[in-house]
């Protein structure tokens, strides 16, 4: 099984509101999907994810399409930073340790 953990710092609380509204579009869209598991933390300005999915075949398919592309394409307007990171795993990790491994991960900036 793949695991994903993705880290997205806001430029500014003003952009959380464009940030919620696209996360409840990506949020339908992965109910429509063979997903596992799904967590979502954050406060202010820095936001977290985490899926569980039996294949990347599965991942990639959801990342690369409707609302989740969308988000993609938008987020270098409202992100300073984001960070992901996938892994083979049977089941997440706790949030302690999922936000120490994206600590390692040099994350995308954007200005």
């Amino acid at each position: 099984m793949q695991v994903t953990i993705t880290q997205i710092t806001l430029k500014s609380p003003w952009h959380f509101f464009a940030l919620a509204k696209n996360a409840l579009q990506i949020t339908k869209q992965l109910k429509g999907t063979q997903y596992r598991e799904f967590k979502k933390t954050g406060v202010w300005t820095t936001h977290y994810t985490m899926t569980l999915w039996d294949t990347k075949e599965d991942l990639q398919q959801f990342a690369r399409s409707g609302a989740h592309l969308q988000g993609m394409k938008i987020s270098k307007d409202i992100a300073k930073e984001i960070k992901t990171l996938t892994y083979e795993a049977d089941r997440l990790p706790d949030w302690k340790t999922a936000k120490s491994k994206l600590a390692e991960v040099k994350g995308i900036a954007y200005k």
